[in-house]
């Protein structure tokens, strides 16, 4: 599984990517937000910006030194400078709104909530506040909540073009695209300057839900002849709760060929994660698990933007295997963690119950390590690598995986983002097993976003 982390003004949202990674992991679709989450999170920090000094001729010399450490994500000199004015006019429910959205973009969600709440107490009536509780609420994976705040701030403003787009943003990443589309459409009435609606508008036109993948797999071993797999996979998100997988692979091994068709359904939740079932069946030549099965649990925990470790995603799987003369299982347990300028780090371990005919089972183990990171970026294309390190067991699903050996695999990959719509991948591992035997793997694959 791959998951990635974004980042609205300084805080992170784990929002993890539901495509399965063939090269060099067997674990499913992650947990975490849609991208509309993280489109909804950036423009309502945006326009709760813009709206602040909505009116205003001058900006006071405290604001400017806020928006200049916030800029420069200094959250602490950005939140010194607030809570002096604070203690100076402590009545003042503007000065208090500065301190909730300092709060917000730094990552402390729970203590902005609580300052918009307090400020909610004495001004009820400021539409700007309700967007900026809407905003706390999105970030908290609490949608329904953000939605009836920005339902108090129209009511409030109705000729508010930003106070719509807003909104419109949070019904998009509920999956109410419709309803969205009328919504931006409102704000770019009421302004056809509105950057935000035009922007949401062709979003919503825009906004891939399909990936469709082509890949080709190869291994080369010093003891035996080399083997060849291809394979096409489809991963659809119907709704920001519901996603779904099925994929058909080919194998060659030495003359003979196998074949199986896989899928899978995820379930997510902003609260408790996701839930992932599936399995495969398939002509196996006795090369390839006649039939399989698994489930993953998957739930993260986010932190500020000023801390090191921006947040951690926690995976847990189960996976039966099959075979003609073998049965497997493999219990497993993936931590990721995710790291400043998009970088983030996974360990997994896994525990292997092997059953032969004619032997008793046996439990192995096995674990990889395995770090991401961003290389360049030109516009909309991004160059990013992978390095990885394994030691035992970690591919199941094919017989020249199983046994009784010990191994070290060494690899790192590639991946080009060509355009929104197109992507390939590419990696390269080298595994050292005992008795001197070795096994050189290489592939790529070509996504399509569509």
């Amino acid at each position: 599984m791959e998951s990635f982390l974004h980042y609205v003004h300084g805080e992170m949202l784990l929002c993890p990517k539901s495509a399965v990674s063939r090269e060099e992991s067997s674990s499913r679709n992650g947990s975490g937000c849609s991208p509309g989450v993280l489109t909804s999170g950036l423009l309502l920090g945006a326009l709760l910006v813009a709206s602040s000094v909505f009116g205003q001729d001058q900006t006071p010399a405290w604001q400017t030194q806020v928006r200049k450490y916030s800029e420069a994500q200094d959250w602490e000199a950005a939140l010194r400078i607030v809570d002096q004015e604070v203690a100076r006019v402590p009545q003042d429910m503007d000065v208090r709104a500065w301190r909730a959205r300092v709060l917000t973009w730094s990552g402390h969600v729970a203590e902005a909530e609580k300052e918009y709440l307090e400020i909610l107490k004495f001004s009820r009536n400021g539409p700007d506040n309700w967007m900026g509780l809407a905003n706390v609420y999105l970030r908290e994976g609490r949608t329904v909540e953000a939605l009836l705040a920005l339902d108090t701030a129209v009511n409030l403003d109705p000729t508010r073009a930003d106070l719509h787009a807003a909104r419109a943003s949070v019904l998009r990443a509920v999956g109410e695209r419709s309803e969205a589309r009328l919504e931006f459409q409102k704000a770019l009435n009421l302004d056809p300057t509105s950057v935000e609606a035009r922007a949401g508008l062709i979003s919503l036109r825009l906004e891939p839900k399909h990936e469709l993948r082509f890949g080709q797999d190869n291994a080369l071993f010093n003891f035996a002849g080399a083997n060849r797999d291809e394979w096409t996979s489809l991963t659809s998100q119907w709704t920001p709760h519901w996603v779904t997988s099925v994929a058909g692979s080919f194998y060659q091994r030495g003359g003979a060929g196998a074949g199986k068709f896989e899928g899978s359904v995820t379930r997510r939740q902003p609260k408790w994660g996701a839930m992932t079932v599936g399995g495969a069946i398939g002509r196996d030549n006795a090369v390839i698990p006649k039939s399989e099965a698994f489930f993953d649990l998957d739930h993260g925990w986010k932190s500020g933007e000023t801390h090191f470790v921006r947040g951690v995603e926690i995976v847990y799987g189960q996976q039966w295997y099959w075979y003609q003369s073998a049965r497997i299982l493999t219990l497993s347990g993936t931590a990721i963690v995710y790291l400043p300028r998009e970088w983030t780090l996974s360990l997994r371990a896994t525990g292997a119950r092997s059953a032969f005919s004619g032997t008793d089972a046996e439990w192995r183990p096995s674990g990889i390590t395995r770090l991401e990171f961003p290389l360049a970026h030109w516009g909309a294309k991004r160059l990013s690598g992978r390095a990885f390190y394994a030691a035992g067991t970690e591919d199941f699903a094919q017989v020249a995986q199983i046994g009784r050996f010990a191994s070290r695999t060494y690899g790192g990959g590639l991946r080009f983002q060509i355009t929104a719509g197109q992507d390939v991948k590419g990696y390269v591992s080298y595994q050292k097993r005992t008795q001197g035997r070795t096994d050189t793997s290489f592939g790529f694959s070509y996504g399509i976003h569509f």
